[in-house]
């Protein structure tokens, strides 16, 4: 039997309906969340992802601030746009989106945003509390996979789940997400050997290394949860995971697809993020 589709573009506009009467209540006490995105240069596939977190702010309620600051910008005049959006109590969540063009430091202006507005769960204070498992905000790619996996019925406690990736924006707080609720988790990345051996192990397999295809059926124990993260061009410029989906989808019991799966679900945990940042400055 082929494997049940996440279909995060569903499971998204789930959670953004939900948003609705928690905005409303905001404006009913004169708040109305707020998130800034600073885009630096003009790389095109983060003017994309940018274009979207803007009008996924604008269909659920949230005020945008948008900036688009040139390439060459320098770092202290970067550090203080940040800081001034900081001081701005109508600014809720702040977003600068990465990579930055060199010689930018991105975690030393991600370090510059306030962690109670940093909703993009990267600065080192947000990072520090979700390895704890006291997150203060959750890093939006791990926090919307795991709201796909509790939208399926899946626990994951007494599972072993395996993530292939170790960054700091996916890798390693998913780890962590998935450790909090008593996965046992094992991190694979581009030294380990014989990742088809520990795959085949798992019963939650993320796959986020971002390499086209990593992931092939022999790899997967029947049954398994597969959540593809990875976001790659095929040669005719089309979106593809790190999962062979065609191959994978007889062996998985869930699979998610590129695009389609993940992909809605980080924007959205965003808002969702962006939301609870206002009703903690509203209290």
């Amino acid at each position: 039997m082929p494997a049940q589709i996440i279909d995060g573009k569903a499971l998204a506009a789930r959670l953004r309906a939900e948003l609705a009467p928690r905005i409303a209540a905001l404006r009913t006490r004169g708040v109305q969340p707020g998130l800034a995105v600073i885009l630096v240069g003009d790389d095109p596939a983060s003017a994309v992802y940018v274009r979207n977190k803007v009008k996924a702010c604008e269909d659920t309620g949230i005020r945008s601030f948008f900036e688009h600051l040139p390439a060459g910008i320098g770092e202290a005049e970067l550090l203080a746009r940040v800081r001034r959006l900081n001081q701005d109590p109508a600014v809720h969540g702040i977003l600068v989106q990465m990579p930055l063009p060199r010689p930018l430091d991105g975690q030393k202006v991600v370090e510059a945003i306030a962690f109670d507005k940093d909703v993009d769960g990267l600065h080192a204070t947000n990072a520090g509390l979700t390895l704890m498992g006291r997150p203060h905000f959750r890093s939006c790619t791990p926090y919307g996979v795991m709201k796909m996996l509790e939208s399926i019925g899946v626990n994951p406690a007494g599972k072993h789940a395996v993530v292939i990736g170790r960054s700091n924006m996916v890798g390693k707080p998913m780890a962590m997400l998935l450790l909090a609720a008593h996965a046992t988790v094992t991190i694979c990345h581009s030294a380990t050997p014989d990742l088809g051996a520990l795959l085949r192990q798992a019963d939650i397999v993320v796959a986020a290394a971002g390499r086209r295809g990593l992931v092939t059926a022999e790899m997967i124990k029947p049954g398994a949860v597969v959540i593809d993260v990875g976001t790659n061009k095929t040669p005719e410029g089309k979106l593809a995971g790190d999962v062979d989906f065609a191959g994978v989808s007889r062996v998985a019991g869930w699979i998610s697809p590129v695009p389609g799966g993940v992909g809605p679900m980080t924007i959205t945990m965003l808002l969702v993020n962006t939301v609870e940042a206002a009703e903690r400055a509203a209290t």
